[in-house]
């Protein structure tokens, strides 16, 4: 009867070890970094502020994108974060209080409106990031298009260029009226 026990006892051991065996030696994927959503996660060693879930949604012809994105700063100082966009010359500086998070395009904050951006929605935009005294980091960004309805209302509407009445011509073959005496 003992050696029934004995046999039981092992069996149940090396059950209960072969069922949870796998996660002892497997990395937990709670602990792996990634990104929850279609943009991208920004962290700069150097740098003391994380952008996360940065994306551009772009209009139709790529011409004009809104810049998406959350911009956290975890320190106990007001910190600045400076963003240039491929091909566009004047670089986005974000202030970011201390222990704040600034979001762009979310929960009824405006996004970032990049003119000229020259990229077509389902293609990457290179965006370099840098906070701090860190030289900071380039990445591709993806440019995304308001197919999807949650993107439909940040697509931005291309500028049109205000149009000023001009003059009607005055032909020059009429003469111009004598004056009446």
């Amino acid at each position: 009867m003992k050696s029934r026990l004995v046999a039981s006892a092992a069996i149940s051991a090396l059950v209960l070890l072969g069922a949870t065996g796998c996660t002892f030696i497997s990395p937990q994927s709670t602990q792996i970094e990634y990104s929850a959503s279609d943009g991208v996660n920004v962290s700069d060693s150097d740098g003391p502020l994380d952008v996360r879930n940065a994306f551009v949604v772009a209009n139709e012809d790529g011409s004009v994108g809104n810049f998406i994105a959350a911009v956290v700063n975890p320190t106990t100082e007001k910190a600045t974060l400076t963003m240039t966009v491929a091909g566009i010359d004047d670089p986005f500086t974000v202030s970011v209080p201390a222990g704040k998070t600034v979001s762009f395009g979310t929960e009824g904050e405006e996004p970032l409106r990049i003119d000229g951006l020259d990229t077509m929605p389902g293609a990457t935009v290179e965006i370099h990031f840098q906070s701090g005294d860190g030289a900071g980091t380039k990445t591709e960004v993806p440019v995304l298009d308001g197919s999807l309805p949650y993107y439909a209302d940040l697509v931005p509407e291309a500028e049109t260029a205000k149009s000023t009445p001009t003059p009607e011509p005055v032909p020059s073959d009429t003469a111009a009226p004598a004056p009446s005496e």
